[in-house]
């Protein structure tokens, strides 16, 4: 890592009512004693200060607030600085100008503050992500995970399992660094079992619908339905605007459509699809083919039908591999009569007008019950991301290969495989622990 002072415009760049420039390294207190005429010696850490800004040459830039913090007791681990200024972009350029003008001062790279904070031990990988989730987060839920992982939850349920991992190990090296003795049969079986208690935790932790990514990716819900079912006018209904072309005319949708929205705090991609019909026009075939793909790949699936010509015949297929993902919708309820309305929803199906907006509460609360399934009060260790997932299975590829009835040097290799692919996770991967579990479990050397 660069031991150079960084700075950067931590806020939005552009016009704003404030702007916050940050500067991160050994030398950063000299911004201070060079764009203002406080006295360095004498600033309190963690203290605001209120003073004007000067370029070299004397020019007053602005009036700023400034935040000191010394080391280790910043965001990054090193001495920072904030300058909290007006954000206008006269003010924003002179001041990147003169930080820049510093001697050993350079513009920090994309991420490069978070990165410091990891490499001084502020925050693990896990945490990093959580926080750029946070920065990223455009629905309430997706805020709330994000602080749960900053929070640490990801971090202290994979270190643990990594912590047992590494006991483990640090029994099997011992006994290796002294072949003469064997591993006692009461300890082989503790051993076992305790990876085995890793193992299973793990794979229940991988069970988990896959929520997590989508919480963090958006949740795919795909309206299917024959032409002229309203599948365009419905997407057109959420979006609140004309997001594709609503027409008659059978065929119109040859493509998938996408439009996001946040629903009730999850993030929902919603889908219009080609209608499904058999045609011998290969555009609009190919189309169809999307669409059945799109809806069987979905999270969930609007079956959508018109109310007139109730037929749900040609989600068959759909139903045989996607049933617990459906939802059957009957459109245009403004062409139904109350009594047929009641009827259909006393089957089980949600009524609605696209057309006009009629029954969309229903279906909200439909779409927003099936998502909530996936959460829990303790959904709070959710696998965020897929290289966790991929680094996790490989950790269970590695327990599962292991067992005391092989050579203890090949069985200590898949422990040490499984607590190494853990450390790529949060980011530890470190061998010299191991020799720490040692020295300070066992009497080497008496």
């Amino acid at each position: 890592m660069s031991n150079d002072t960084i700075y950067a415009l931590s806020t939005v760049a552009g016009k704003s009512g404030v702007a916050v420039f940050r500067v991160s390294g050994d030398a950063s207190f000299a911004a201070v004693s060079q764009l203002t005429k406080l006295a360095v010696e004498k600033i309190v850490p963690r203290r605001a200060y209120y003073a004007a800004v000067y370029d070299s040459a004397g020019l007053h830039l602005d009036n700023a607030l400034i935040l000191c913090f010394k080391a280790p007791s910043s965001f990054t681990g090193e001495d920072t600085v904030e300058f909290h200024t007006h954000g206008s972009r006269a003010v924003i350029e002179s001041m990147l100008d003169s930080l820049g003008k510093i001697s050993g001062f350079r513009l920090a790279e994309p991420g490069e503050f978070s990165r410091r904070a990891f490499y001084n031990g502020k925050m693990d990988l896990t945490e990093a992500e959580g926080l750029a989730d946070l920065i990223d987060a455009e629905t309430r839920e997706q805020q709330k995970y994000a602080l749960r992982q900053i929070g640490g939850e990801l971090k202290n349920l994979y270190d643990g399992w990594r912590e047992k991992l590494v006991n483990i190990l640090a029994y099997l090296e011992a006994y290796i660094d002294f072949p003469d003795e064997d591993l006692p049969a009461g300890l082989t079986a503790e051993l076992e079992a305790k990876a085995a208690d890793v193992l299973a935790e793990i794979e229940k932790h991988l069970k988990q619908s896959e929520y997590g990514e989508h919480l963090h990716e958006g949740f795919r819900a795909v309206i299917v339905g024959e032409p002229n079912a309203g599948k365009s006018s419905l997407l057109n209904t959420l979006a609140r605007r004309e997001a594709v072309i609503v027409s008659d005319i059978a065929g119109t949708t040859r493509d998938a459509i996408d439009i996001y929205m946040d629903l009730n705090g999850y993030p929902v991609i919603f889908t219009d699809t080609a209608g499904l019909r058999t045609t011998d026009e290969q555009i609009e075939k190919k189309g169809i083919e999307i669409a059945y793909d799109k809806a069987e790949k979905a999270d969930l699936i609007i079956a959508l039908v018109d109310g007139e010509n109730v037929d749900f015949s040609p989600f068959e297929n759909l139903v045989t591999k996607c049933k617990n993902k459906i939802i059957f919708v009957i459109n245009k309820k403004d062409k139904l009569s109350a009594e047929r309305c009641s009827q259909l929803a006393g089957d089980g199906y949600i009524v609605i007008s696209a057309k006009y907006r009629e029954g969309m509460e229903d279906l909200f609360a439909e779409i927003n019950r099936r998502l909530a399934e996936g959460f829990t009060d303790a959904s709070g260790a959710l696998i965020t991301r897929r290289r966790y997932r991929e680094v996790l299975q490989n950790v269970c590829f590695s327990l599962e290969s292991f067992s005391l009835a092989k050579p203890i040097e090949l069985a200590a290799e898949d422990i040490r495989l499984a607590a190494r692919e853990i450390g790529k996770i949060t980011g530890r991967v470190e061998v010299n622990e191991i020799l720490d579990k040692i020295f300070g479990s066992f009497c080497i050397g008496k």
